[in-house]
């Protein structure tokens, strides 16, 4: 497995696992700051930014502003080129574009279905994308909470296990959230989809 963590320009809410060597790190325009604030020189700052002025900085990929990707998608893109299946993506929820965010819930399932798998973190939550496929979730919270959305037409054959309220064989649909704030009760949960996308995030413990 090889770890690409990327720092975007929303919200920090703080670092859970610091890069080891090896890793990749990449700031996206404005989240050269929240590297800065982690104490973390990345080893690639890219955007168009047009969020904070160019600083100096060794090794800078400038994008135009008028573009197709967000910052946060060339950093996944980028990622992806130098092999990564592992992305960890720091401030792409949160500020004040709403828009960003869901953007960033979609480029969850870019990674899913390039055979890599990102991680979205927020305040005390983290996201991911699951697509066909079965997800087992450590219990770190007590009643900590999970919550799974369509993200697609339809997703069929849903089983959530070793939680307060347990599904099985059950469809999830865009159009009413279900499956919003459910609590994991056992040692591990899993969540299952066995014909289409979800994303799905869980509660982790506060940063001291």
């Amino acid at each position: 497995m090889k770890r690409c963590f990327i720092f975007a320009a929303g919200t920090f809410f703080g670092l859970r696992e610091r890069p080891a060597p090896g890793d990749l790190v990449i700031a996206a325009d404005a989240g050269y700051k929240a590297c800065q604030q982690a104490g973390i020189v990345p080893d690639l700052l890219l955007g168009d930014f047009d969020s904070m002025d160019q600083p100096v900085f060794p090794n800078i990929r400038r994008s135009p502003v008028e573009k197709d990707d967000t910052d946060t998608m060339l950093a996944v893109k980028t990622a992806l080129e130098e092999g990564c299946d592992a992305v960890y993506i720091y401030g792409g929820t949160g500020g004040k574009r709403l828009d960003h965010t869901l953007a960033n819930l979609q480029t969850l399932l870019f990674l899913r279905r390039r055979s890599a798998r990102g991680y979205l973190y927020d305040d005390d939550f983290v996201w991911t994308a699951i697509e066909n496929e079965s997800l087992t979730i450590e219990k770190t919270v007590e009643w900590g909470l999970f919550s799974a959305f369509c993200l697609g037409d339809r997703a069929e054959g849903i089983d959530e296990t070793g939680f307060q309220y347990s599904l099985t064989d059950a469809v999830l649909t865009p159009e009413f959230p279900l499956g919003v704030s459910n609590h994991i009760l056992e040692p591990t949960a899993t969540i299952t989809v066995r014909n289409g996308v979800l994303v799905v995030g869980w509660e982790l413990p506060p940063l001291s």
